[in-house]
């Protein structure tokens, strides 16, 4: 049986990864940043001013464009979604999801929210 390591390790072995200096680069391109960890969490550590919050439990029917739930960011297959998590581990597993979604651009930043607060962002 797999272990939630190899799970992470497939994600991550089809995801182009972007480090956290790259996000303003990214955004400016057009990509949406999604922070998807829980408000607790977001309140005790922290908030990027640029991400979208789209809490891990609703992201793919949010981010889907064929979903009745989706956001209107969510305009086609197309959209570069770059999700945040705190360190960069649940982000990636929730942008390979996106990607089973055929939202071939999705990827994460490595590190997480704590990178980004680190550079700035």
């Amino acid at each position: 049986m797999p272990t939630i390591d190899d799970i992470l390790a497939q994600a991550r072995e089809r995801l182009n990864r972007i480090e956290a200096d790259d996000v303003a680069a990214e955004l400016a391109n057009g990509a949406i940043l999604v922070d998807i960890r829980p408000a607790a969490q977001r309140a005790a550590e922290g908030e990027s001013s640029a991400a979208l919050v789209i809490e891990r439990n609703v992201l793919e029917w949010r981010c889907d464009p064929a979903s009745d739930a989706k956001i209107p960011e969510a305009v086609d297959h197309d959209v570069r979604w770059i999700i945040l998590c705190q360190q960069g581990y649940t982000s990636s597993l929730a942008a390979a999801a996106l990607q089973d979604l055929g939202l071939h651009r999705a990827t994460d930043v490595i590190g997480g929210y704590e990178a980004l607060a680190a550079v700035g962002s």
